[in-house]
């Protein structure tokens, strides 16, 4: 296969009928545990699966994160994921820096393929504490977009 063969469009998708109620009902559960996944990671530190009640301690002293654009970028995702899977789609979703990370990094630990790239972030209860401690916390997911200067990694809102 050529690149040009790639850039052929294809026939345009013709939907006879609506989504199957079992389809329905799994897309809709990955896309609430994605929507969860993201926002442990903005605003939890401690009890990633209120095991507990919720304390202060629990929440991060500085919350950075942008929540409200990471709904509608999971919600993407598991479509998208959905279209790949029933059309064998080569597709690649480009989203620009910063604001939809949680949401990103939500579906790839959903999948799998988070946890290939760092296996210290296993999917497990121990992984997932680590998933949402890491996110804009020291040594872990910086916030925004990064800036390589002078050979070192500069936070651009910082």
């Amino acid at each position: 296969m050529t690149v040009s063969d790639t850039l052929q469009p294809r026939p345009p998708v013709k939907a006879d009928a609506p989504l199957a109620p079992d389809m329905l009902r799994r897309m809709n559960a990955y896309w609430r545990a994605a929507n969860y996944l993201s926002v442990g990671q903005i605003y939890l530190r401690d009890n990633a699966l209120l095991d507990r009640p919720l304390t202060l301690a629990d929440v991060k002293p500085r919350l950075l994160g942008h929540w409200g654009t990471t709904p509608g970028l999971n919600f993407l995702y598991v479509h998208l994921n959905r279209l790949i899977v029933e059309h064998d789609l080569d597709m690649i979703n480009v989203i620009g820096p910063g604001h939809g990370g949680p949401g990103l990094v939500a579906n790839t630990y959903l999948e799998g393929s988070y946890t290939e790239r760092y296996p210290a972030i296993e999917r497990s209860r121990s992984g997932m504490h680590r998933l949402f401690r890491q996110f804009s916390w020291p040594g872990g997911i910086p916030i925004g977009h990064r800036i390589v200067h002078g050979g070192r990694h500069r936070d651009a809102h910082a």
